[in-house]
């Protein structure tokens, strides 16, 4: 079925939201990138990491599943923020596309958030995928309540490292992007105890974690389902109050916001020049 363009009226603006939205999630959905990239590999890390430990207790008597799960979940929202907002954009810059958005009547911002809602649904689909695997074969129970609150913080993840994607796609050279974009995730990923706890790691990452957005988003999600006692166990470190780690998130976001911001500018005045 061909999409068209919401005419102007009375309710244009949502329309058109909405509209753009559907369109990139089509798309998404077509592409077998998205398919094994976004949801498999988290639910397969997790199948490795986290279901080998199913019994076992941390001392407070939480499931290492899933802490576990926690853990891959955090690491496939990020995963996704950044590719989504780092690599596709690097690669439309590539082709051009953003003089062609220019030249039509769609506003940027209309394009930015809808790749933003594209981007939570795309969420949303990963930590649920991973959730039923937890539940399955993990044997992980929570109450509705919590499950919610787990799966809202996660989702949120995606728009908390949104910029960081975007400063990747406007400061790396679109073929370079990807391979920036791992060389640049892995790393965080890992430094932040997303692959193993942070305790069972060198004390020299646990001494680098407390710098790195990804262990506050990691913080956020584990507080969730996690007493203090099993969340000092799990990373090793004494607990913070929570809004340090919403400090953390909102002022690199804000940082990384700038950076891309100003990147952007930068390459569209090169461009009218």
């Amino acid at each position: 079925m061909t999409l068209t363009v919401p005419n102007r009226g009375a309710g244009a603006t949502a329309r058109l939201v909405r509209w753009h939205t559907t369109v990139q999630l089509r798309s998404s959905f077509r592409s077998a990138e998205f398919a094994v990239g976004a949801m498999a590999v988290p639910v397969i890390l997790y199948a490795m990491f986290g279901l080998p430990r199913t019994g076992s207790l941390l001392p407070g008597g939480t499931p290492v599943t899933l802490a576990m799960l926690v853990s891959i979940a955090c690491y496939g929202v990020v995963s996704l923020a950044i590719f989504t907002f780092g690599e596709d954009v690097a690669k439309e810059r590539g082709r051009g596309w953003p003089r062609t958005l220019a030249a039509t009547p769609l506003p940027r911002w209309v394009d930015l958030t809808g790749r933003s809602l594209t981007a939570v649904v795309h969420a949303a689909l990963v930590v649920g995928a991973m959730a039923a695997a937890a539940v399955l074969l993990g044997d992980v129970r929570l109450p509705a309540r919590t499950w919610l609150v787990l799966v809202a913080t996660l989702v949120g993840g995606v728009l908390a490292f949104a910029p960081l994607g975007f400063a990747i796609a406007y400061l790396a050279r679109p073929r370079a992007a990807t391979v920036i974009a791992n060389l640049v995730f892995l790393p965080l990923s890992f430094a932040s105890g997303f692959f193993f706890p942070l305790s069972e790691l060198p004390d020299v990452l646990a001494r680098v974690a407390p710098w790195l957005p990804t262990y506050h988003f990691g913080q956020l999600a584990y507080r969730t389902v996690l007493p203090a006692e099993d969340l000092t166990s799990w990373t090793g470190l004494a607990v913070q109050p929570a809004w340090v780690h919403v400090a953390w998130l909102v002022g690199s976001a804000v940082v990384l916001g700038s950076v891309a911001l100003l990147a952007a500018r930068r390459e569209a005045v090169t461009r009218r020049g």
